[in-house]
This record gives structure tokens, C-alpha cells and sequence, in this order.
């Protein structure tokens, strides 16, 4: 049986790479035993350490910053732009080396979410950096709470 490659956020998989060393574990996900999981954590490719200070997109949402319209701060005032585009552009690689067809993204996250990431400490309608890329370029996305 051929079993079909997807991308997921490292913390669903119980890696601690949030942004706080904490994962968001989803162990019902690590069921299927259909699908090969290969954990990425887009911050982490792009060459945040782990703990690091939160960070939000100041406007707009991930599409925006692919444009560069706007910014990804990190709570301590710092930009942190171009270690989220680096690593978005290192999670398309991912996906493209490993012929992975779908991608499992943590909802809230400003490199991950799909439908909703922070701002100001609250949840706003938006994709973050890597969701925003993966999905200009066709890879079939699924956002977990």
C-alpha cells in the first residue's frame, strides 16, 4: 500500500518548538497509519531558537507579508520578517523534496495558521507566512485548532 506524504506542524507531533518550548500535541492525527508525517516548524527552518518572544503579523496577514506590505514583530519590538519568509521558502522545499501533497497547520500561528492568526493578542481572519505561501502555490491545506 503506498502511503501518502503530508506535511505537519511540528508542535501537533508533541515537539516542543512553539514559540514558548511547548507543543500542542494531537495525538488522534498520529493515527492514520495511511500517511507519513514530516514535522516541520517553519520558525525554527527560517532560524528562530526555541523559546523565542511571540510574534504577530502588525497587519494584514501572511499574504500581505509575501508582498511585502507588511511586518512580522516579535513582542520584544524586533522584526522578524525575513526569519518567517526564510522559512516559509524552506517548508515549500520540504514539500517539494518530499512529493508531500497536503500540508496540517497549526490554526493562530503567524507562520501556520489558515484561518486565523493573532493580533494583539487576539484571534483575527488571516493566514500566517507559511500557510500564505504554501497555498499560492497549489499544496491542499488543512488548519488545526
Amino acid at each position: 500500500m503506498n502511503k501518502r506524504v503530508c506535511i505537519i506542524s511540528a508542535c501537533l507531533v508533541g515537539l516542543e518548538t512553539r514559540y514558548d518550548g511547548t507543543d500542542e500535541l494531537r495525538e488522534e492525527l498520529l493515527r492514520d497509519g495511511a500517511t507519513i508525517y514530516i514535522p516541520i516548524c517553519p520558525e525554527q527552518l527560517g532560524g528562530l531558537p526555541t523559546p523565542r518572544p511571540g510574534a504577530e503579523i502588525e497587519r494584514g496577514d501572511g499574504r500581505d507579508v509575501l508582498e511585502g506590505d507588511a511586518r512580522v514583530l516579535a513582542e520584544d519590538g524586533s522584526d522578524v520578517t525575513a526569519s518567517f519568509l526564510r522559512g516559509a521558502k524552506e517548508v515549500l522545499r520540504v514539500v517539494r523534496l518530499t512529493g508531500a501533497g497536503k500540508a496540517l497547520l497549526k490554526e493562530g500561528s503567524p507562520s501556520c495558521g489558515l484561518n486565523r492568526i493573532k493580533r494583539a493578542g487576539m484571534d483575527v481572519s488571516g493566514m500566517g507566512v507559511t500557510a500564505a505561501l504554501l497555498a499560492s502555490s497549489g499544496i491542499e491545506l488543512e488548519g488545526i485548532e
